[in-house]
This record gives C-alpha cells, structure tokens and sequence, in this order.
C-alpha cells in the first residue's frame, strides 16, 4: 500500500475529490467509452472505485425501500389477490393520488428426476415427449473437466465454449496478486 500511497503522492490522495477538471461518475454517462479510456490509470482506478462504491449504496437504498414497500403493500396486495381469487399476479391499490402496482410473479419449479420418469413413460407409450416438455441437456464445466479423455472427446462437438464478459479491476501493486 505504501507504493500506491507514494505513486499518488504527486497526483494527491486516491480517495479524495477528483482533480480539477477531472470527470467524476457524474460525467461518465455524458463521455464516450473511448474517451474515458483514454483517462490516466490513477484517475480510472479512483473513478472505479468511486462507482463501486455508489452501486453498493444504490442497492443497499434499494433493498431497504423495497422492504419498506412490502411493509407498508405486501398485506394489502394479499387480500386484493385473494379478493380476486389469486395466488400471485398484479394487482391495483388506491394510495392518495397514486395507484401502487404490486406484483408478484409466479416461480415454478419441477422436479427433475420426475419429469425425467414422465418422459421416459411418455416415450414408452410411443409419444413424443417434445410435444408436452421442453427437454434440454446441460453438463457442468466442472465434471466435464473431471471426465477421461475418452468420454470429453466423444461430448466436444456439443460444445461450444464461448467468453464471457471481461471484468477489470484496477488496483494498487501490491493488492494486484
């Protein structure tokens, strides 16, 4: 840390107010992505650091005005659901001058290893499964990598290994390993 501390020691203090004329998280919507990569390092990792820190305090603002939301509607949006004969869906409340829409989604889930046997008796009788269930395979990057070489070589013309986004990180020297 104390090289960090030294490199800024011209610059002045990573975590203070940006230098004079410098864009803040602010002005980063307003730039193009070119031109704020064309910004010193030391400015990137303040900026960085800085957006982190205000998404962190964003979705903490987030949670708690979503919990006080569901404190003051979650009980009223329950009886209007089953005042109209519902378990989930969207529903309407009157607050003031405001209509509240409250909605909450449904989230099903199916047991694998049960729709695998309704498949197979599916199957069994002659019809074809695909007409009632989607069937999709997947096969996790860690026991792919577990198997022998024979079996990986008969699966890779099935896989298709794509990148995924590409996350940086700007950080002093020492905190770098």
């Amino acid at each position: 840390m104390a090289r960090f501390l030294d490199h800024f020691a011209s610059h002045g203090d990573p975590f203070m107010p940006y230098p004079a004329n410098a864009p803040t998280p602010d002005d980063l919507s307003r730039l193009d992505a070119a031109e704020i990569a064309r910004l010193p390092v030391d400015l990137l990792a303040i900026l960085q650091r800085e957006v982190d820190e205000r998404l962190k305090q964003a979705k903490a603002a987030k949670a708690r005005l979503d919990g006080a939301l569901n404190i003051r509607y979650a009980a009223r949006a329950e009886e209007a659901r089953r005042a109209a004969g519902k378990d989930t869906g969207t529903v309407r409340l009157d607050d003031g001058d405001f209509t509240v829409v409250a909605d909450l989604p449904k989230r099903v889930d199916w047991d694998q290893e049960q729709l695998a046997a309704m498949v197979e008796r599916i199957r069994a009788a002659g019809d074809d499964p695909e007409q009632y269930v989607d069937v999709t395979y997947r096969v996790p990057e860690r026991k792919y990598a577990a198997w022998p070489e024979a079996i990986r070589k008969g699966f890779e013309p099935a896989r298709t290994v794509r990148p995924g986004t590409l996350k940086v990180a700007i950080l002093p020297r020492e905190d770098a390993r």
